[in-house]
């Protein structure tokens, strides 16, 4: 499918065919990121809160990464499927009502589209050419939201997720086993910190939105997990 713009649009725009796939791999993309990045780091700091044991430190941070993954991979599989079953039920829907009763729904059609402020011969016109070129991409457009061709898919969301977050987990356990122990707690917090920065800024940047406050927000929820998992930690009092 091209990825060229439609009439009437400007080549800079998202909104393109591919839309849908690519704000469903943003999405789960920046999320495992995210969590891959703040819980790791929220692991492995508290841990290094109550055990300067390397081994122990590492055990620890390994099996968050790879139980994070493999649960984010799950929780987007499962999340994204039902999301996509509904969709294929809405438009099996559709075509029902499309084959049993086309007058109605063109009728619908119609007043969709008036209620948008076309006059209703206008709103009629529009109807009937749309439904003369693709009746179901017409209604699924303009009642539905969705476009029969570009379903959100549970395979490219738990991929993009379970990459993300290993990558994004294995930076706060890189930096927490490679720093020299007595500096390693306060260099794994600023590792993450500036990896949550760049988190926040690039999926904003990728989805066109404003980048400070996805940024701020980003950072903030990052820092107050691992200041959370260190105080826990702390409070412990334990030495391995």
């Amino acid at each position: 499918m091209s990825d060229a713009p439609r009439p009437g649009e400007h080549p800079d725009e998202l909104h393109r065919p591919s839309t849908g796939s690519r704000l469903n791999r943003l999405r789960a993309g920046v999320l495992g990121a995210n969590d891959g990045i703040v819980s790791t780091a929220g692991v492995v700091v508290g841990v290094a809160a109550t055990s300067t044991s390397v081994p122990v430190i590492a055990t620890a941070g390994g099996a968050a990464l790879l139980a994070g993954a493999l649960s984010m991979a799950a929780g987007e599989y499962v999340s994204v499927s039902t999301q996509r079953d509904t969709e294929k039920a809405l438009l099996a829907t559709e075509r029902r009502e499309l084959a049993e009763m086309p007058d109605a729904e063109l009728d619908e059609l119609a007043g969709i589209y008036e209620a948008k402020g076309l006059t209703p011969d206008l709103a009629r016109q529009v109807a009937v050419q749309l439904t003369e070129r693709d009746p179901l991409a017409a209604h699924a457009d303009a009642e539905l939201h969705i476009d029969p061709d570009e379903l959100t898919s549970p395979w490219e969301a738990a991929l993009a997720s379970v990459v993300s977050f290993t990558v994004g987990g294995l930076l706060p356990l890189a930096a927490i086993l490679l720093a020299p122990a007595g500096v390693r707690i306060p260099l794994t917090f600023v590792a993450v910190v500036l990896a949550l920065v760049l988190t926040g800024w690039g999926s904003a940047r990728l989805g066109e939105a404003p980048t400070r406050r996805a940024t701020v927000r980003t950072v903030l929820g990052g820092a107050v997990a691992m200041g959370v998992t260190y105080a826990i930690g702390s409070l412990l009092d334990v030495n391995v």
